[in-house]
């Protein structure tokens, strides 16, 4: 059964789920967009992707120090409810999510995050690498895009890979919580600090 673009957004405008969950679903229920809808709701999914719209103005900030004193991290995470930011639960997500800034390095929260000044010139970098390595032009602008999405999965926090278990990304954990929780939880900025960083001691 092939999955069609058509089906996977109808999909997507019914659940408000993600691109790839809703492949995923219809690909398991080999094309029946109702039975895709049961699935997605079965892994929370729909749920947490239809909570995503609301507003999110409690939540906490959350402090910290890594590797005796060499690492900080200030993070700030949004949720709908005091009663929830005060759950042991979001807490220890915040806290993992700290954990996950200091030792992953992340620039940004998502792509969408990036300035386009900053992908264009990292797309030129790559371009040139590319093209040094004498790569044949016509596949060339695949590779290039493949160490974008590369770039993106390294440089984002919600597509890097989850510390604890590489095989789920900070954005599945997200949705994960989201559901278990009942509320939309919004990741909304962080601060990481490393002791001599910037100050050009290496050179």
């Amino acid at each position: 059964m092939t999955v069609t673009p058509e089906m996977v957004k109808e999909l997507r405008e019914r659940t408000g789920s993600g691109i790839m969950d809703c492949k995923r679903a219809l690909q398991d229920a080999e094309g029946d967009i109702e039975k895709a809808i049961d699935l997605l709701r079965e892994r929370g999914l729909a749920a947490a992707a239809k909570k995503a719209g609301r507003i999110a103005s409690e939540g906490l900030v959350e402090a910290y120090i890594h590797g005796e004193g060499r690492i900080g991290v200030l993070i700030e995470v949004n949720c709908e409810t005091d009663f929830v930011a005060r759950n042991s639960e979001f807490k220890n997500f915040v806290h993992e999510l700290a954990m996950q800034i200091a030792a992953a390095n992340p620039s940004y929260i998502r792509r969408e995050d990036i300035p386009e000044n900053v992908m264009q010139k990292e797309r030129e970098i790559i371009r040139a690498q590319v093209i040094n390595e004498g790569k044949p032009a016509n596949i060339a602008e695949k590779i290039v895009e493949g160490r974008i999405e590369k770039y993106y999965k390294e440089n984002c926090l919600i597509e890097q890979g989850y510390i604890r278990n590489p095989d789920i990304t900070i954005e599945d954990l997200l949705k994960e919580k989201i559901s278990k929780l009942g509320e939309n939880i919004v990741i909304r900025r962080f601060t990481r600090y490393e002791v001599g960083e910037g100050l050009g001691g290496d050179e």
